[in-house]
């Protein structure tokens, strides 16, 4: 392996955790093989990340300025993707598997001419061939890919790799973009944005998630005590969101959003395989079932036995104390 570019995604004024366990990755498996990584990151001031990135040991880091990143597109994303890995020189370029990433995957491996190996939740270089763990069939299953062509374009699942800094001088490459607008396409005219939360599911740190064992406005509101205490936001499983007590956007399984926070409540979750694809690469996962036989205590690294309602303000007041104390 001689060099990775790895791109570096942007949200709410900072670099995504998953973009930052994917350089970690990297840099690890360059640091055996002698080889480099290096990152790039987009957006209208690129330049106020260059500190982050250099404390997960980016060598060089590449800048592109410009106001079309402000809001993903992919025409421009695509063009100044594929013109910084042809500068570069880089052998592969990686992303966290964002949705915006996978916006971009297909159109950026038919302009490289590229192997793709996405979604993966292992990614490693042996004897020269780049291999991959992908999981599929709602992570019931795992399948081994080799890329047959090179380069390789790869997209790592969040969760997969532990993000830890290891400060590095990098060369700082400012990279000249010209957007010409009369040429795109698509056009954005307005986001949406949900309310409810300041946390990204996708990216917190401790998630609070309710299940059909939540079943009144009462079970709601211990599950909101709860999630205070870790000014956590709140997911929900399929079932709980088409009840409508929590809105589409906090689900979170197969059909939802993929999470891998490092603490994980799971409050009257079945643990149904849908919903365990995603977030069965949480760190520490605690369940709360009143049936013993319940699937999530197979996956669960502490399991209480009971009704969720007995044991949750108890639950809630002896982890406020830990907190605070």
């Amino acid at each position: 392996m001689a060099r990775v570019l790895c791109v570096a995604a942007v949200q709410d004024g900072r670099i995504k955790r998953s973009s930052l366990e994917v350089l970690t990755h990297f840099r690890q498996l360059c640091d055996r093989s002698g080889g480099a990584v290096e990152a790039v990151v987009l957006d209208p001031q690129p330049n106020q990340f260059v500190d982050t990135l250099q404390k997960y040991g980016a060598s060089r880091i590449f800048l592109v300025a410009g106001d079309a990143f402000g809001q993903h597109l992919n025409e421009p994303v695509v063009r100044a993707l594929e013109s910084v890995f042809r500068q570069s020189g880089a052998d592969a370029i990686a992303f966290a598997s964002t949705e915006s990433a996978k916006d971009v995957l297909g159109a950026l491996s038919v302009r490289l001419g590229a192997a793709v190996l996405s979604d993966v939740a292992d990614v490693d270089v042996r004897d020269g061939d780049w291999v991959a763990t992908r999981p599929v069939m709602a992570a019931k299953r795992h399948a081994r890919t080799k890329a047959l062509t090179t380069p390789v374009i790869v997209s790592v699942r969040a969760g997969s790799y532990v993000a830890s800094e290891a400060p590095a001088e990098a060369d700082v490459v400012e990279v000249s973009f010209s957007d010409d607008e009369q040429a795109r396409r698509p056009e954005i005219r307005e986001v949406l944005v949900a309310l409810g939360g300041t946390v990204d599911l996708s990216e917190a740190t401790v998630v609070v998630a309710a299940g059909r064992g939540v079943k009144d406005n009462e079970g709601r509101q211990l599950i909101e005590e709860l999630a205070e205490v870790f000014k956590a936001p709140i997911g929900a499983t399929r079932a709980v969101v088409e009840s409508g007590m929590y809105p589409a956007t906090s689900q979170i399984g197969q059909t939802g959003k993929v999470v891998s926070p490092d603490l994980y409540f799971a409050i009257g979750i079945s643990g149904a395989i849908q919903h365990v694809a995603g977030m069965v690469n949480s760190r520490v996962i605690v369940a709360i079932n009143k049936d013993p036989d319940a699937p999530i205590f197979q996956y669960c690294t502490y399991g209480l036995v009971g009704d969720l309602y007995k044991i949750l303000p108890s639950l809630t007041e002896e982890l406020r104390a830990a907190v605070a104390g």
